[in-house]
């Protein structure tokens, strides 16, 4: 696979992150200075992804601009990147929404220092996932892009108006339910549950796979035996499922929804949901057919649940971002039916 000359995938992961540090090193009383250095960063990006869409050749088949650089060669992790029609097309979404997200949080006036530098940070993370093409360096993207939402949330967010009454106000005063701190700490503990099911199952992959290397071309040419294909499918899909909002594992998603900031509900709707539907059918579908096989009648059904649960959820709603939230559920539901067909786009 020919390398590309620009690393133009490498600046459109890096740019935020780059912002981000910038950020850090911006004095506290130029806050306007802040939201510049953010806007000008994720306007890089959006600019490239647009580009990169523009020369994308969509007759050629594999992975176009492809980057690599090994990082640990005794253990087969390397720094490689590349986008297919799929990851393309979500680098792109990426880049829109969080280009109008920095100006959706241009009023943000609490510790805006660090609520930018947490959100360029984010964004690096959803950024590499979509265009790794190593799953260690993968996993490494992922965690970056779950782990800032809880001080975003935290820090950020809003606590729901709506407080339960009569015999559940107990509930409510003993555990904090419908507070930002409860709503981060659940997404939080949720997709790092979620984050150990991907772990084991990309070290089951790697060890299974008879070659040193976590690089998605090796491990597809890689035979794996049924059984391995069963069980690891399925943490790969309970794993990025979770971040899906796969029922019954849905219920940090309306909670962290509702109590975010603006540009984080937006990230959260638009692209964190998807980001989990990316790595069952990158990773799950991809490395894993057979497995995929075996077990599509459970994404299938699952999939229908979400459809109908989330559908009829949102209308019970009257809080709009617990409508979106319920919806994105019932959303996902569908791109989950869509994978159990097991067939190309």
């Amino acid at each position: 696979m020919e390398m590309t000359r620009l690393p133009v995938l490498s600046l459109i992961t890096w740019a935020p992150f780059v912002g981000a540090l910038l950020i850090m090193f911006t004095a506290r009383h130029r806050p306007r200075a802040v939201r510049l250095i953010a806007a000008v960063t994720t306007g890089l990006s959006t600019v490239l992804s647009v580009w990169v869409y523009a020369a994308y050749d969509r007759e050629a088949a594999g992975f176009q601009f492809y980057e690599k650089l090994a990082l640990v060669p005794p253990l087969g992790i390397s720094y490689e990147l590349g986008v297919d029609g799929m990851s393309l097309l979500m680098v792109l979404l990426t880049s829109v929404i969080i280009f109008a997200g920095v100006f959706a949080s241009w009023t943000v006036a609490v510790r805006s220092q660090e609520f930018y530098a947490l959100l360029l940070a984010l964004v690096t993370g959803v950024y590499g996932v979509f265009v790794s093409l190593d799953l260690f360096v993968l996993f490494l993207f992922y965690e970056l892009a779950v782990l800032p939402m809880y001080l975003l949330i935290g820090i950020w967010g809003s606590t729901g108006e709506v407080r339960p009454r009569g015999i559940f106000a107990w509930a409510y005063r003993e555990t904090g339910v419908g507070t930002k701190e409860y709503a981060a700490m659940k997404l939080t503990l949720y997709l790092l549950f979620g984050s150990a099911f991907i772990l084991v199952g990309v070290f089951a992959l790697y060890f299974s796979a008879g070659s040193a290397s976590f690089s998605f071309l090796d491990l597809e040419a890689a035979a794996f035996p049924p059984a391995v294909q069963r069980w690891v499918f399925l943490a790969f899909y309970v794993g990025f499922g979770i971040l899906a909002g796969i029922w019954p594992l849905h219920t940090w998603s309306p909670d962290g929804h509702a109590s975010a900031p603006t540009a984080v509900s937006m990230l959260h709707a638009g692209v964190l949901m998807k980001l989990g539907a990316y790595g069952v059918v990158r990773v799950g579908l991809g490395l894993l057919p057979d497995g995929a096989a075996e077990l599509a009648w459970l994404v299938g059904t699952i999939g229908c649940v979400n459809v109908v649960y989330g559908a009829l959820s949102a209308m019970a709603q009257t809080d709009l971002k617990y409508v979106i939230a319920y919806s994105s559920v019932s959303h996902m539901g569908l791109v989950m039916l869509g994978a159990a067909t097991l067939t190309e786009a």
